[in-house]
């Protein structure tokens, strides 16, 4: 048995954190939300299309292609077709929602392990997501 197992204190207090979580409003919203999209179809098909084509655009950039103005604008225009149908619109705000709650999780128990201690909010404020991530804190 892992020391993590044995460290029912941990384990507890762990599984406290998730029933909350769980409970939370927001989490609610944002899983009513999730279940919605998934259960229309429409919405699914409009999503993973945008997504399939995204992808091989990025695919295809990644290999030096250059991309048209016209393939651009296209998948822009898609886009914004599916952040107006307020189904797909709620699933992706959802997701972005959760993961920046699971984020912010992370983000404390990492900053406890390398500190120490519990950080502060001025310990919190001074992180940053990493490279290529566009919400460098300052």
């Amino acid at each position: 048995m892992s020391t993590l197992t044995n460290a029912t204190a941990i384990t507890d207090k762990t599984r406290e954190l998730c029933q909350i979580i769980l409970d939370h409003p927001i989490f609610q919203t944002a899983q009513a939300r999730i279940q919605a999209f998934v259960a229309n179809d429409q919405a699914r098909t409009q999503y993973e299309t945008l997504v399939d084509k995204g992808q091989e655009l990025r695919h295809r950039q990644h290999h030096g292609e250059t991309l048209g103005e016209a393939e651009v604008r296209a998948f822009e225009t898609e886009r914004e077709a599916l952040l107006r149908n307020p189904v797909a619109r709620g699933f992706v705000d959802a997701q972005s929602e959760l993961h920046e709650l699971q984020h912010a999780i992370e983000q404390q128990v990492a900053l406890t392990f390398k500190l120490g201690r519990l950080p502060t909010p001025e310990d919190l404020a001074n992180q940053s997501c990493g490279d290529g991530c566009s919400c460098h804190h300052h």
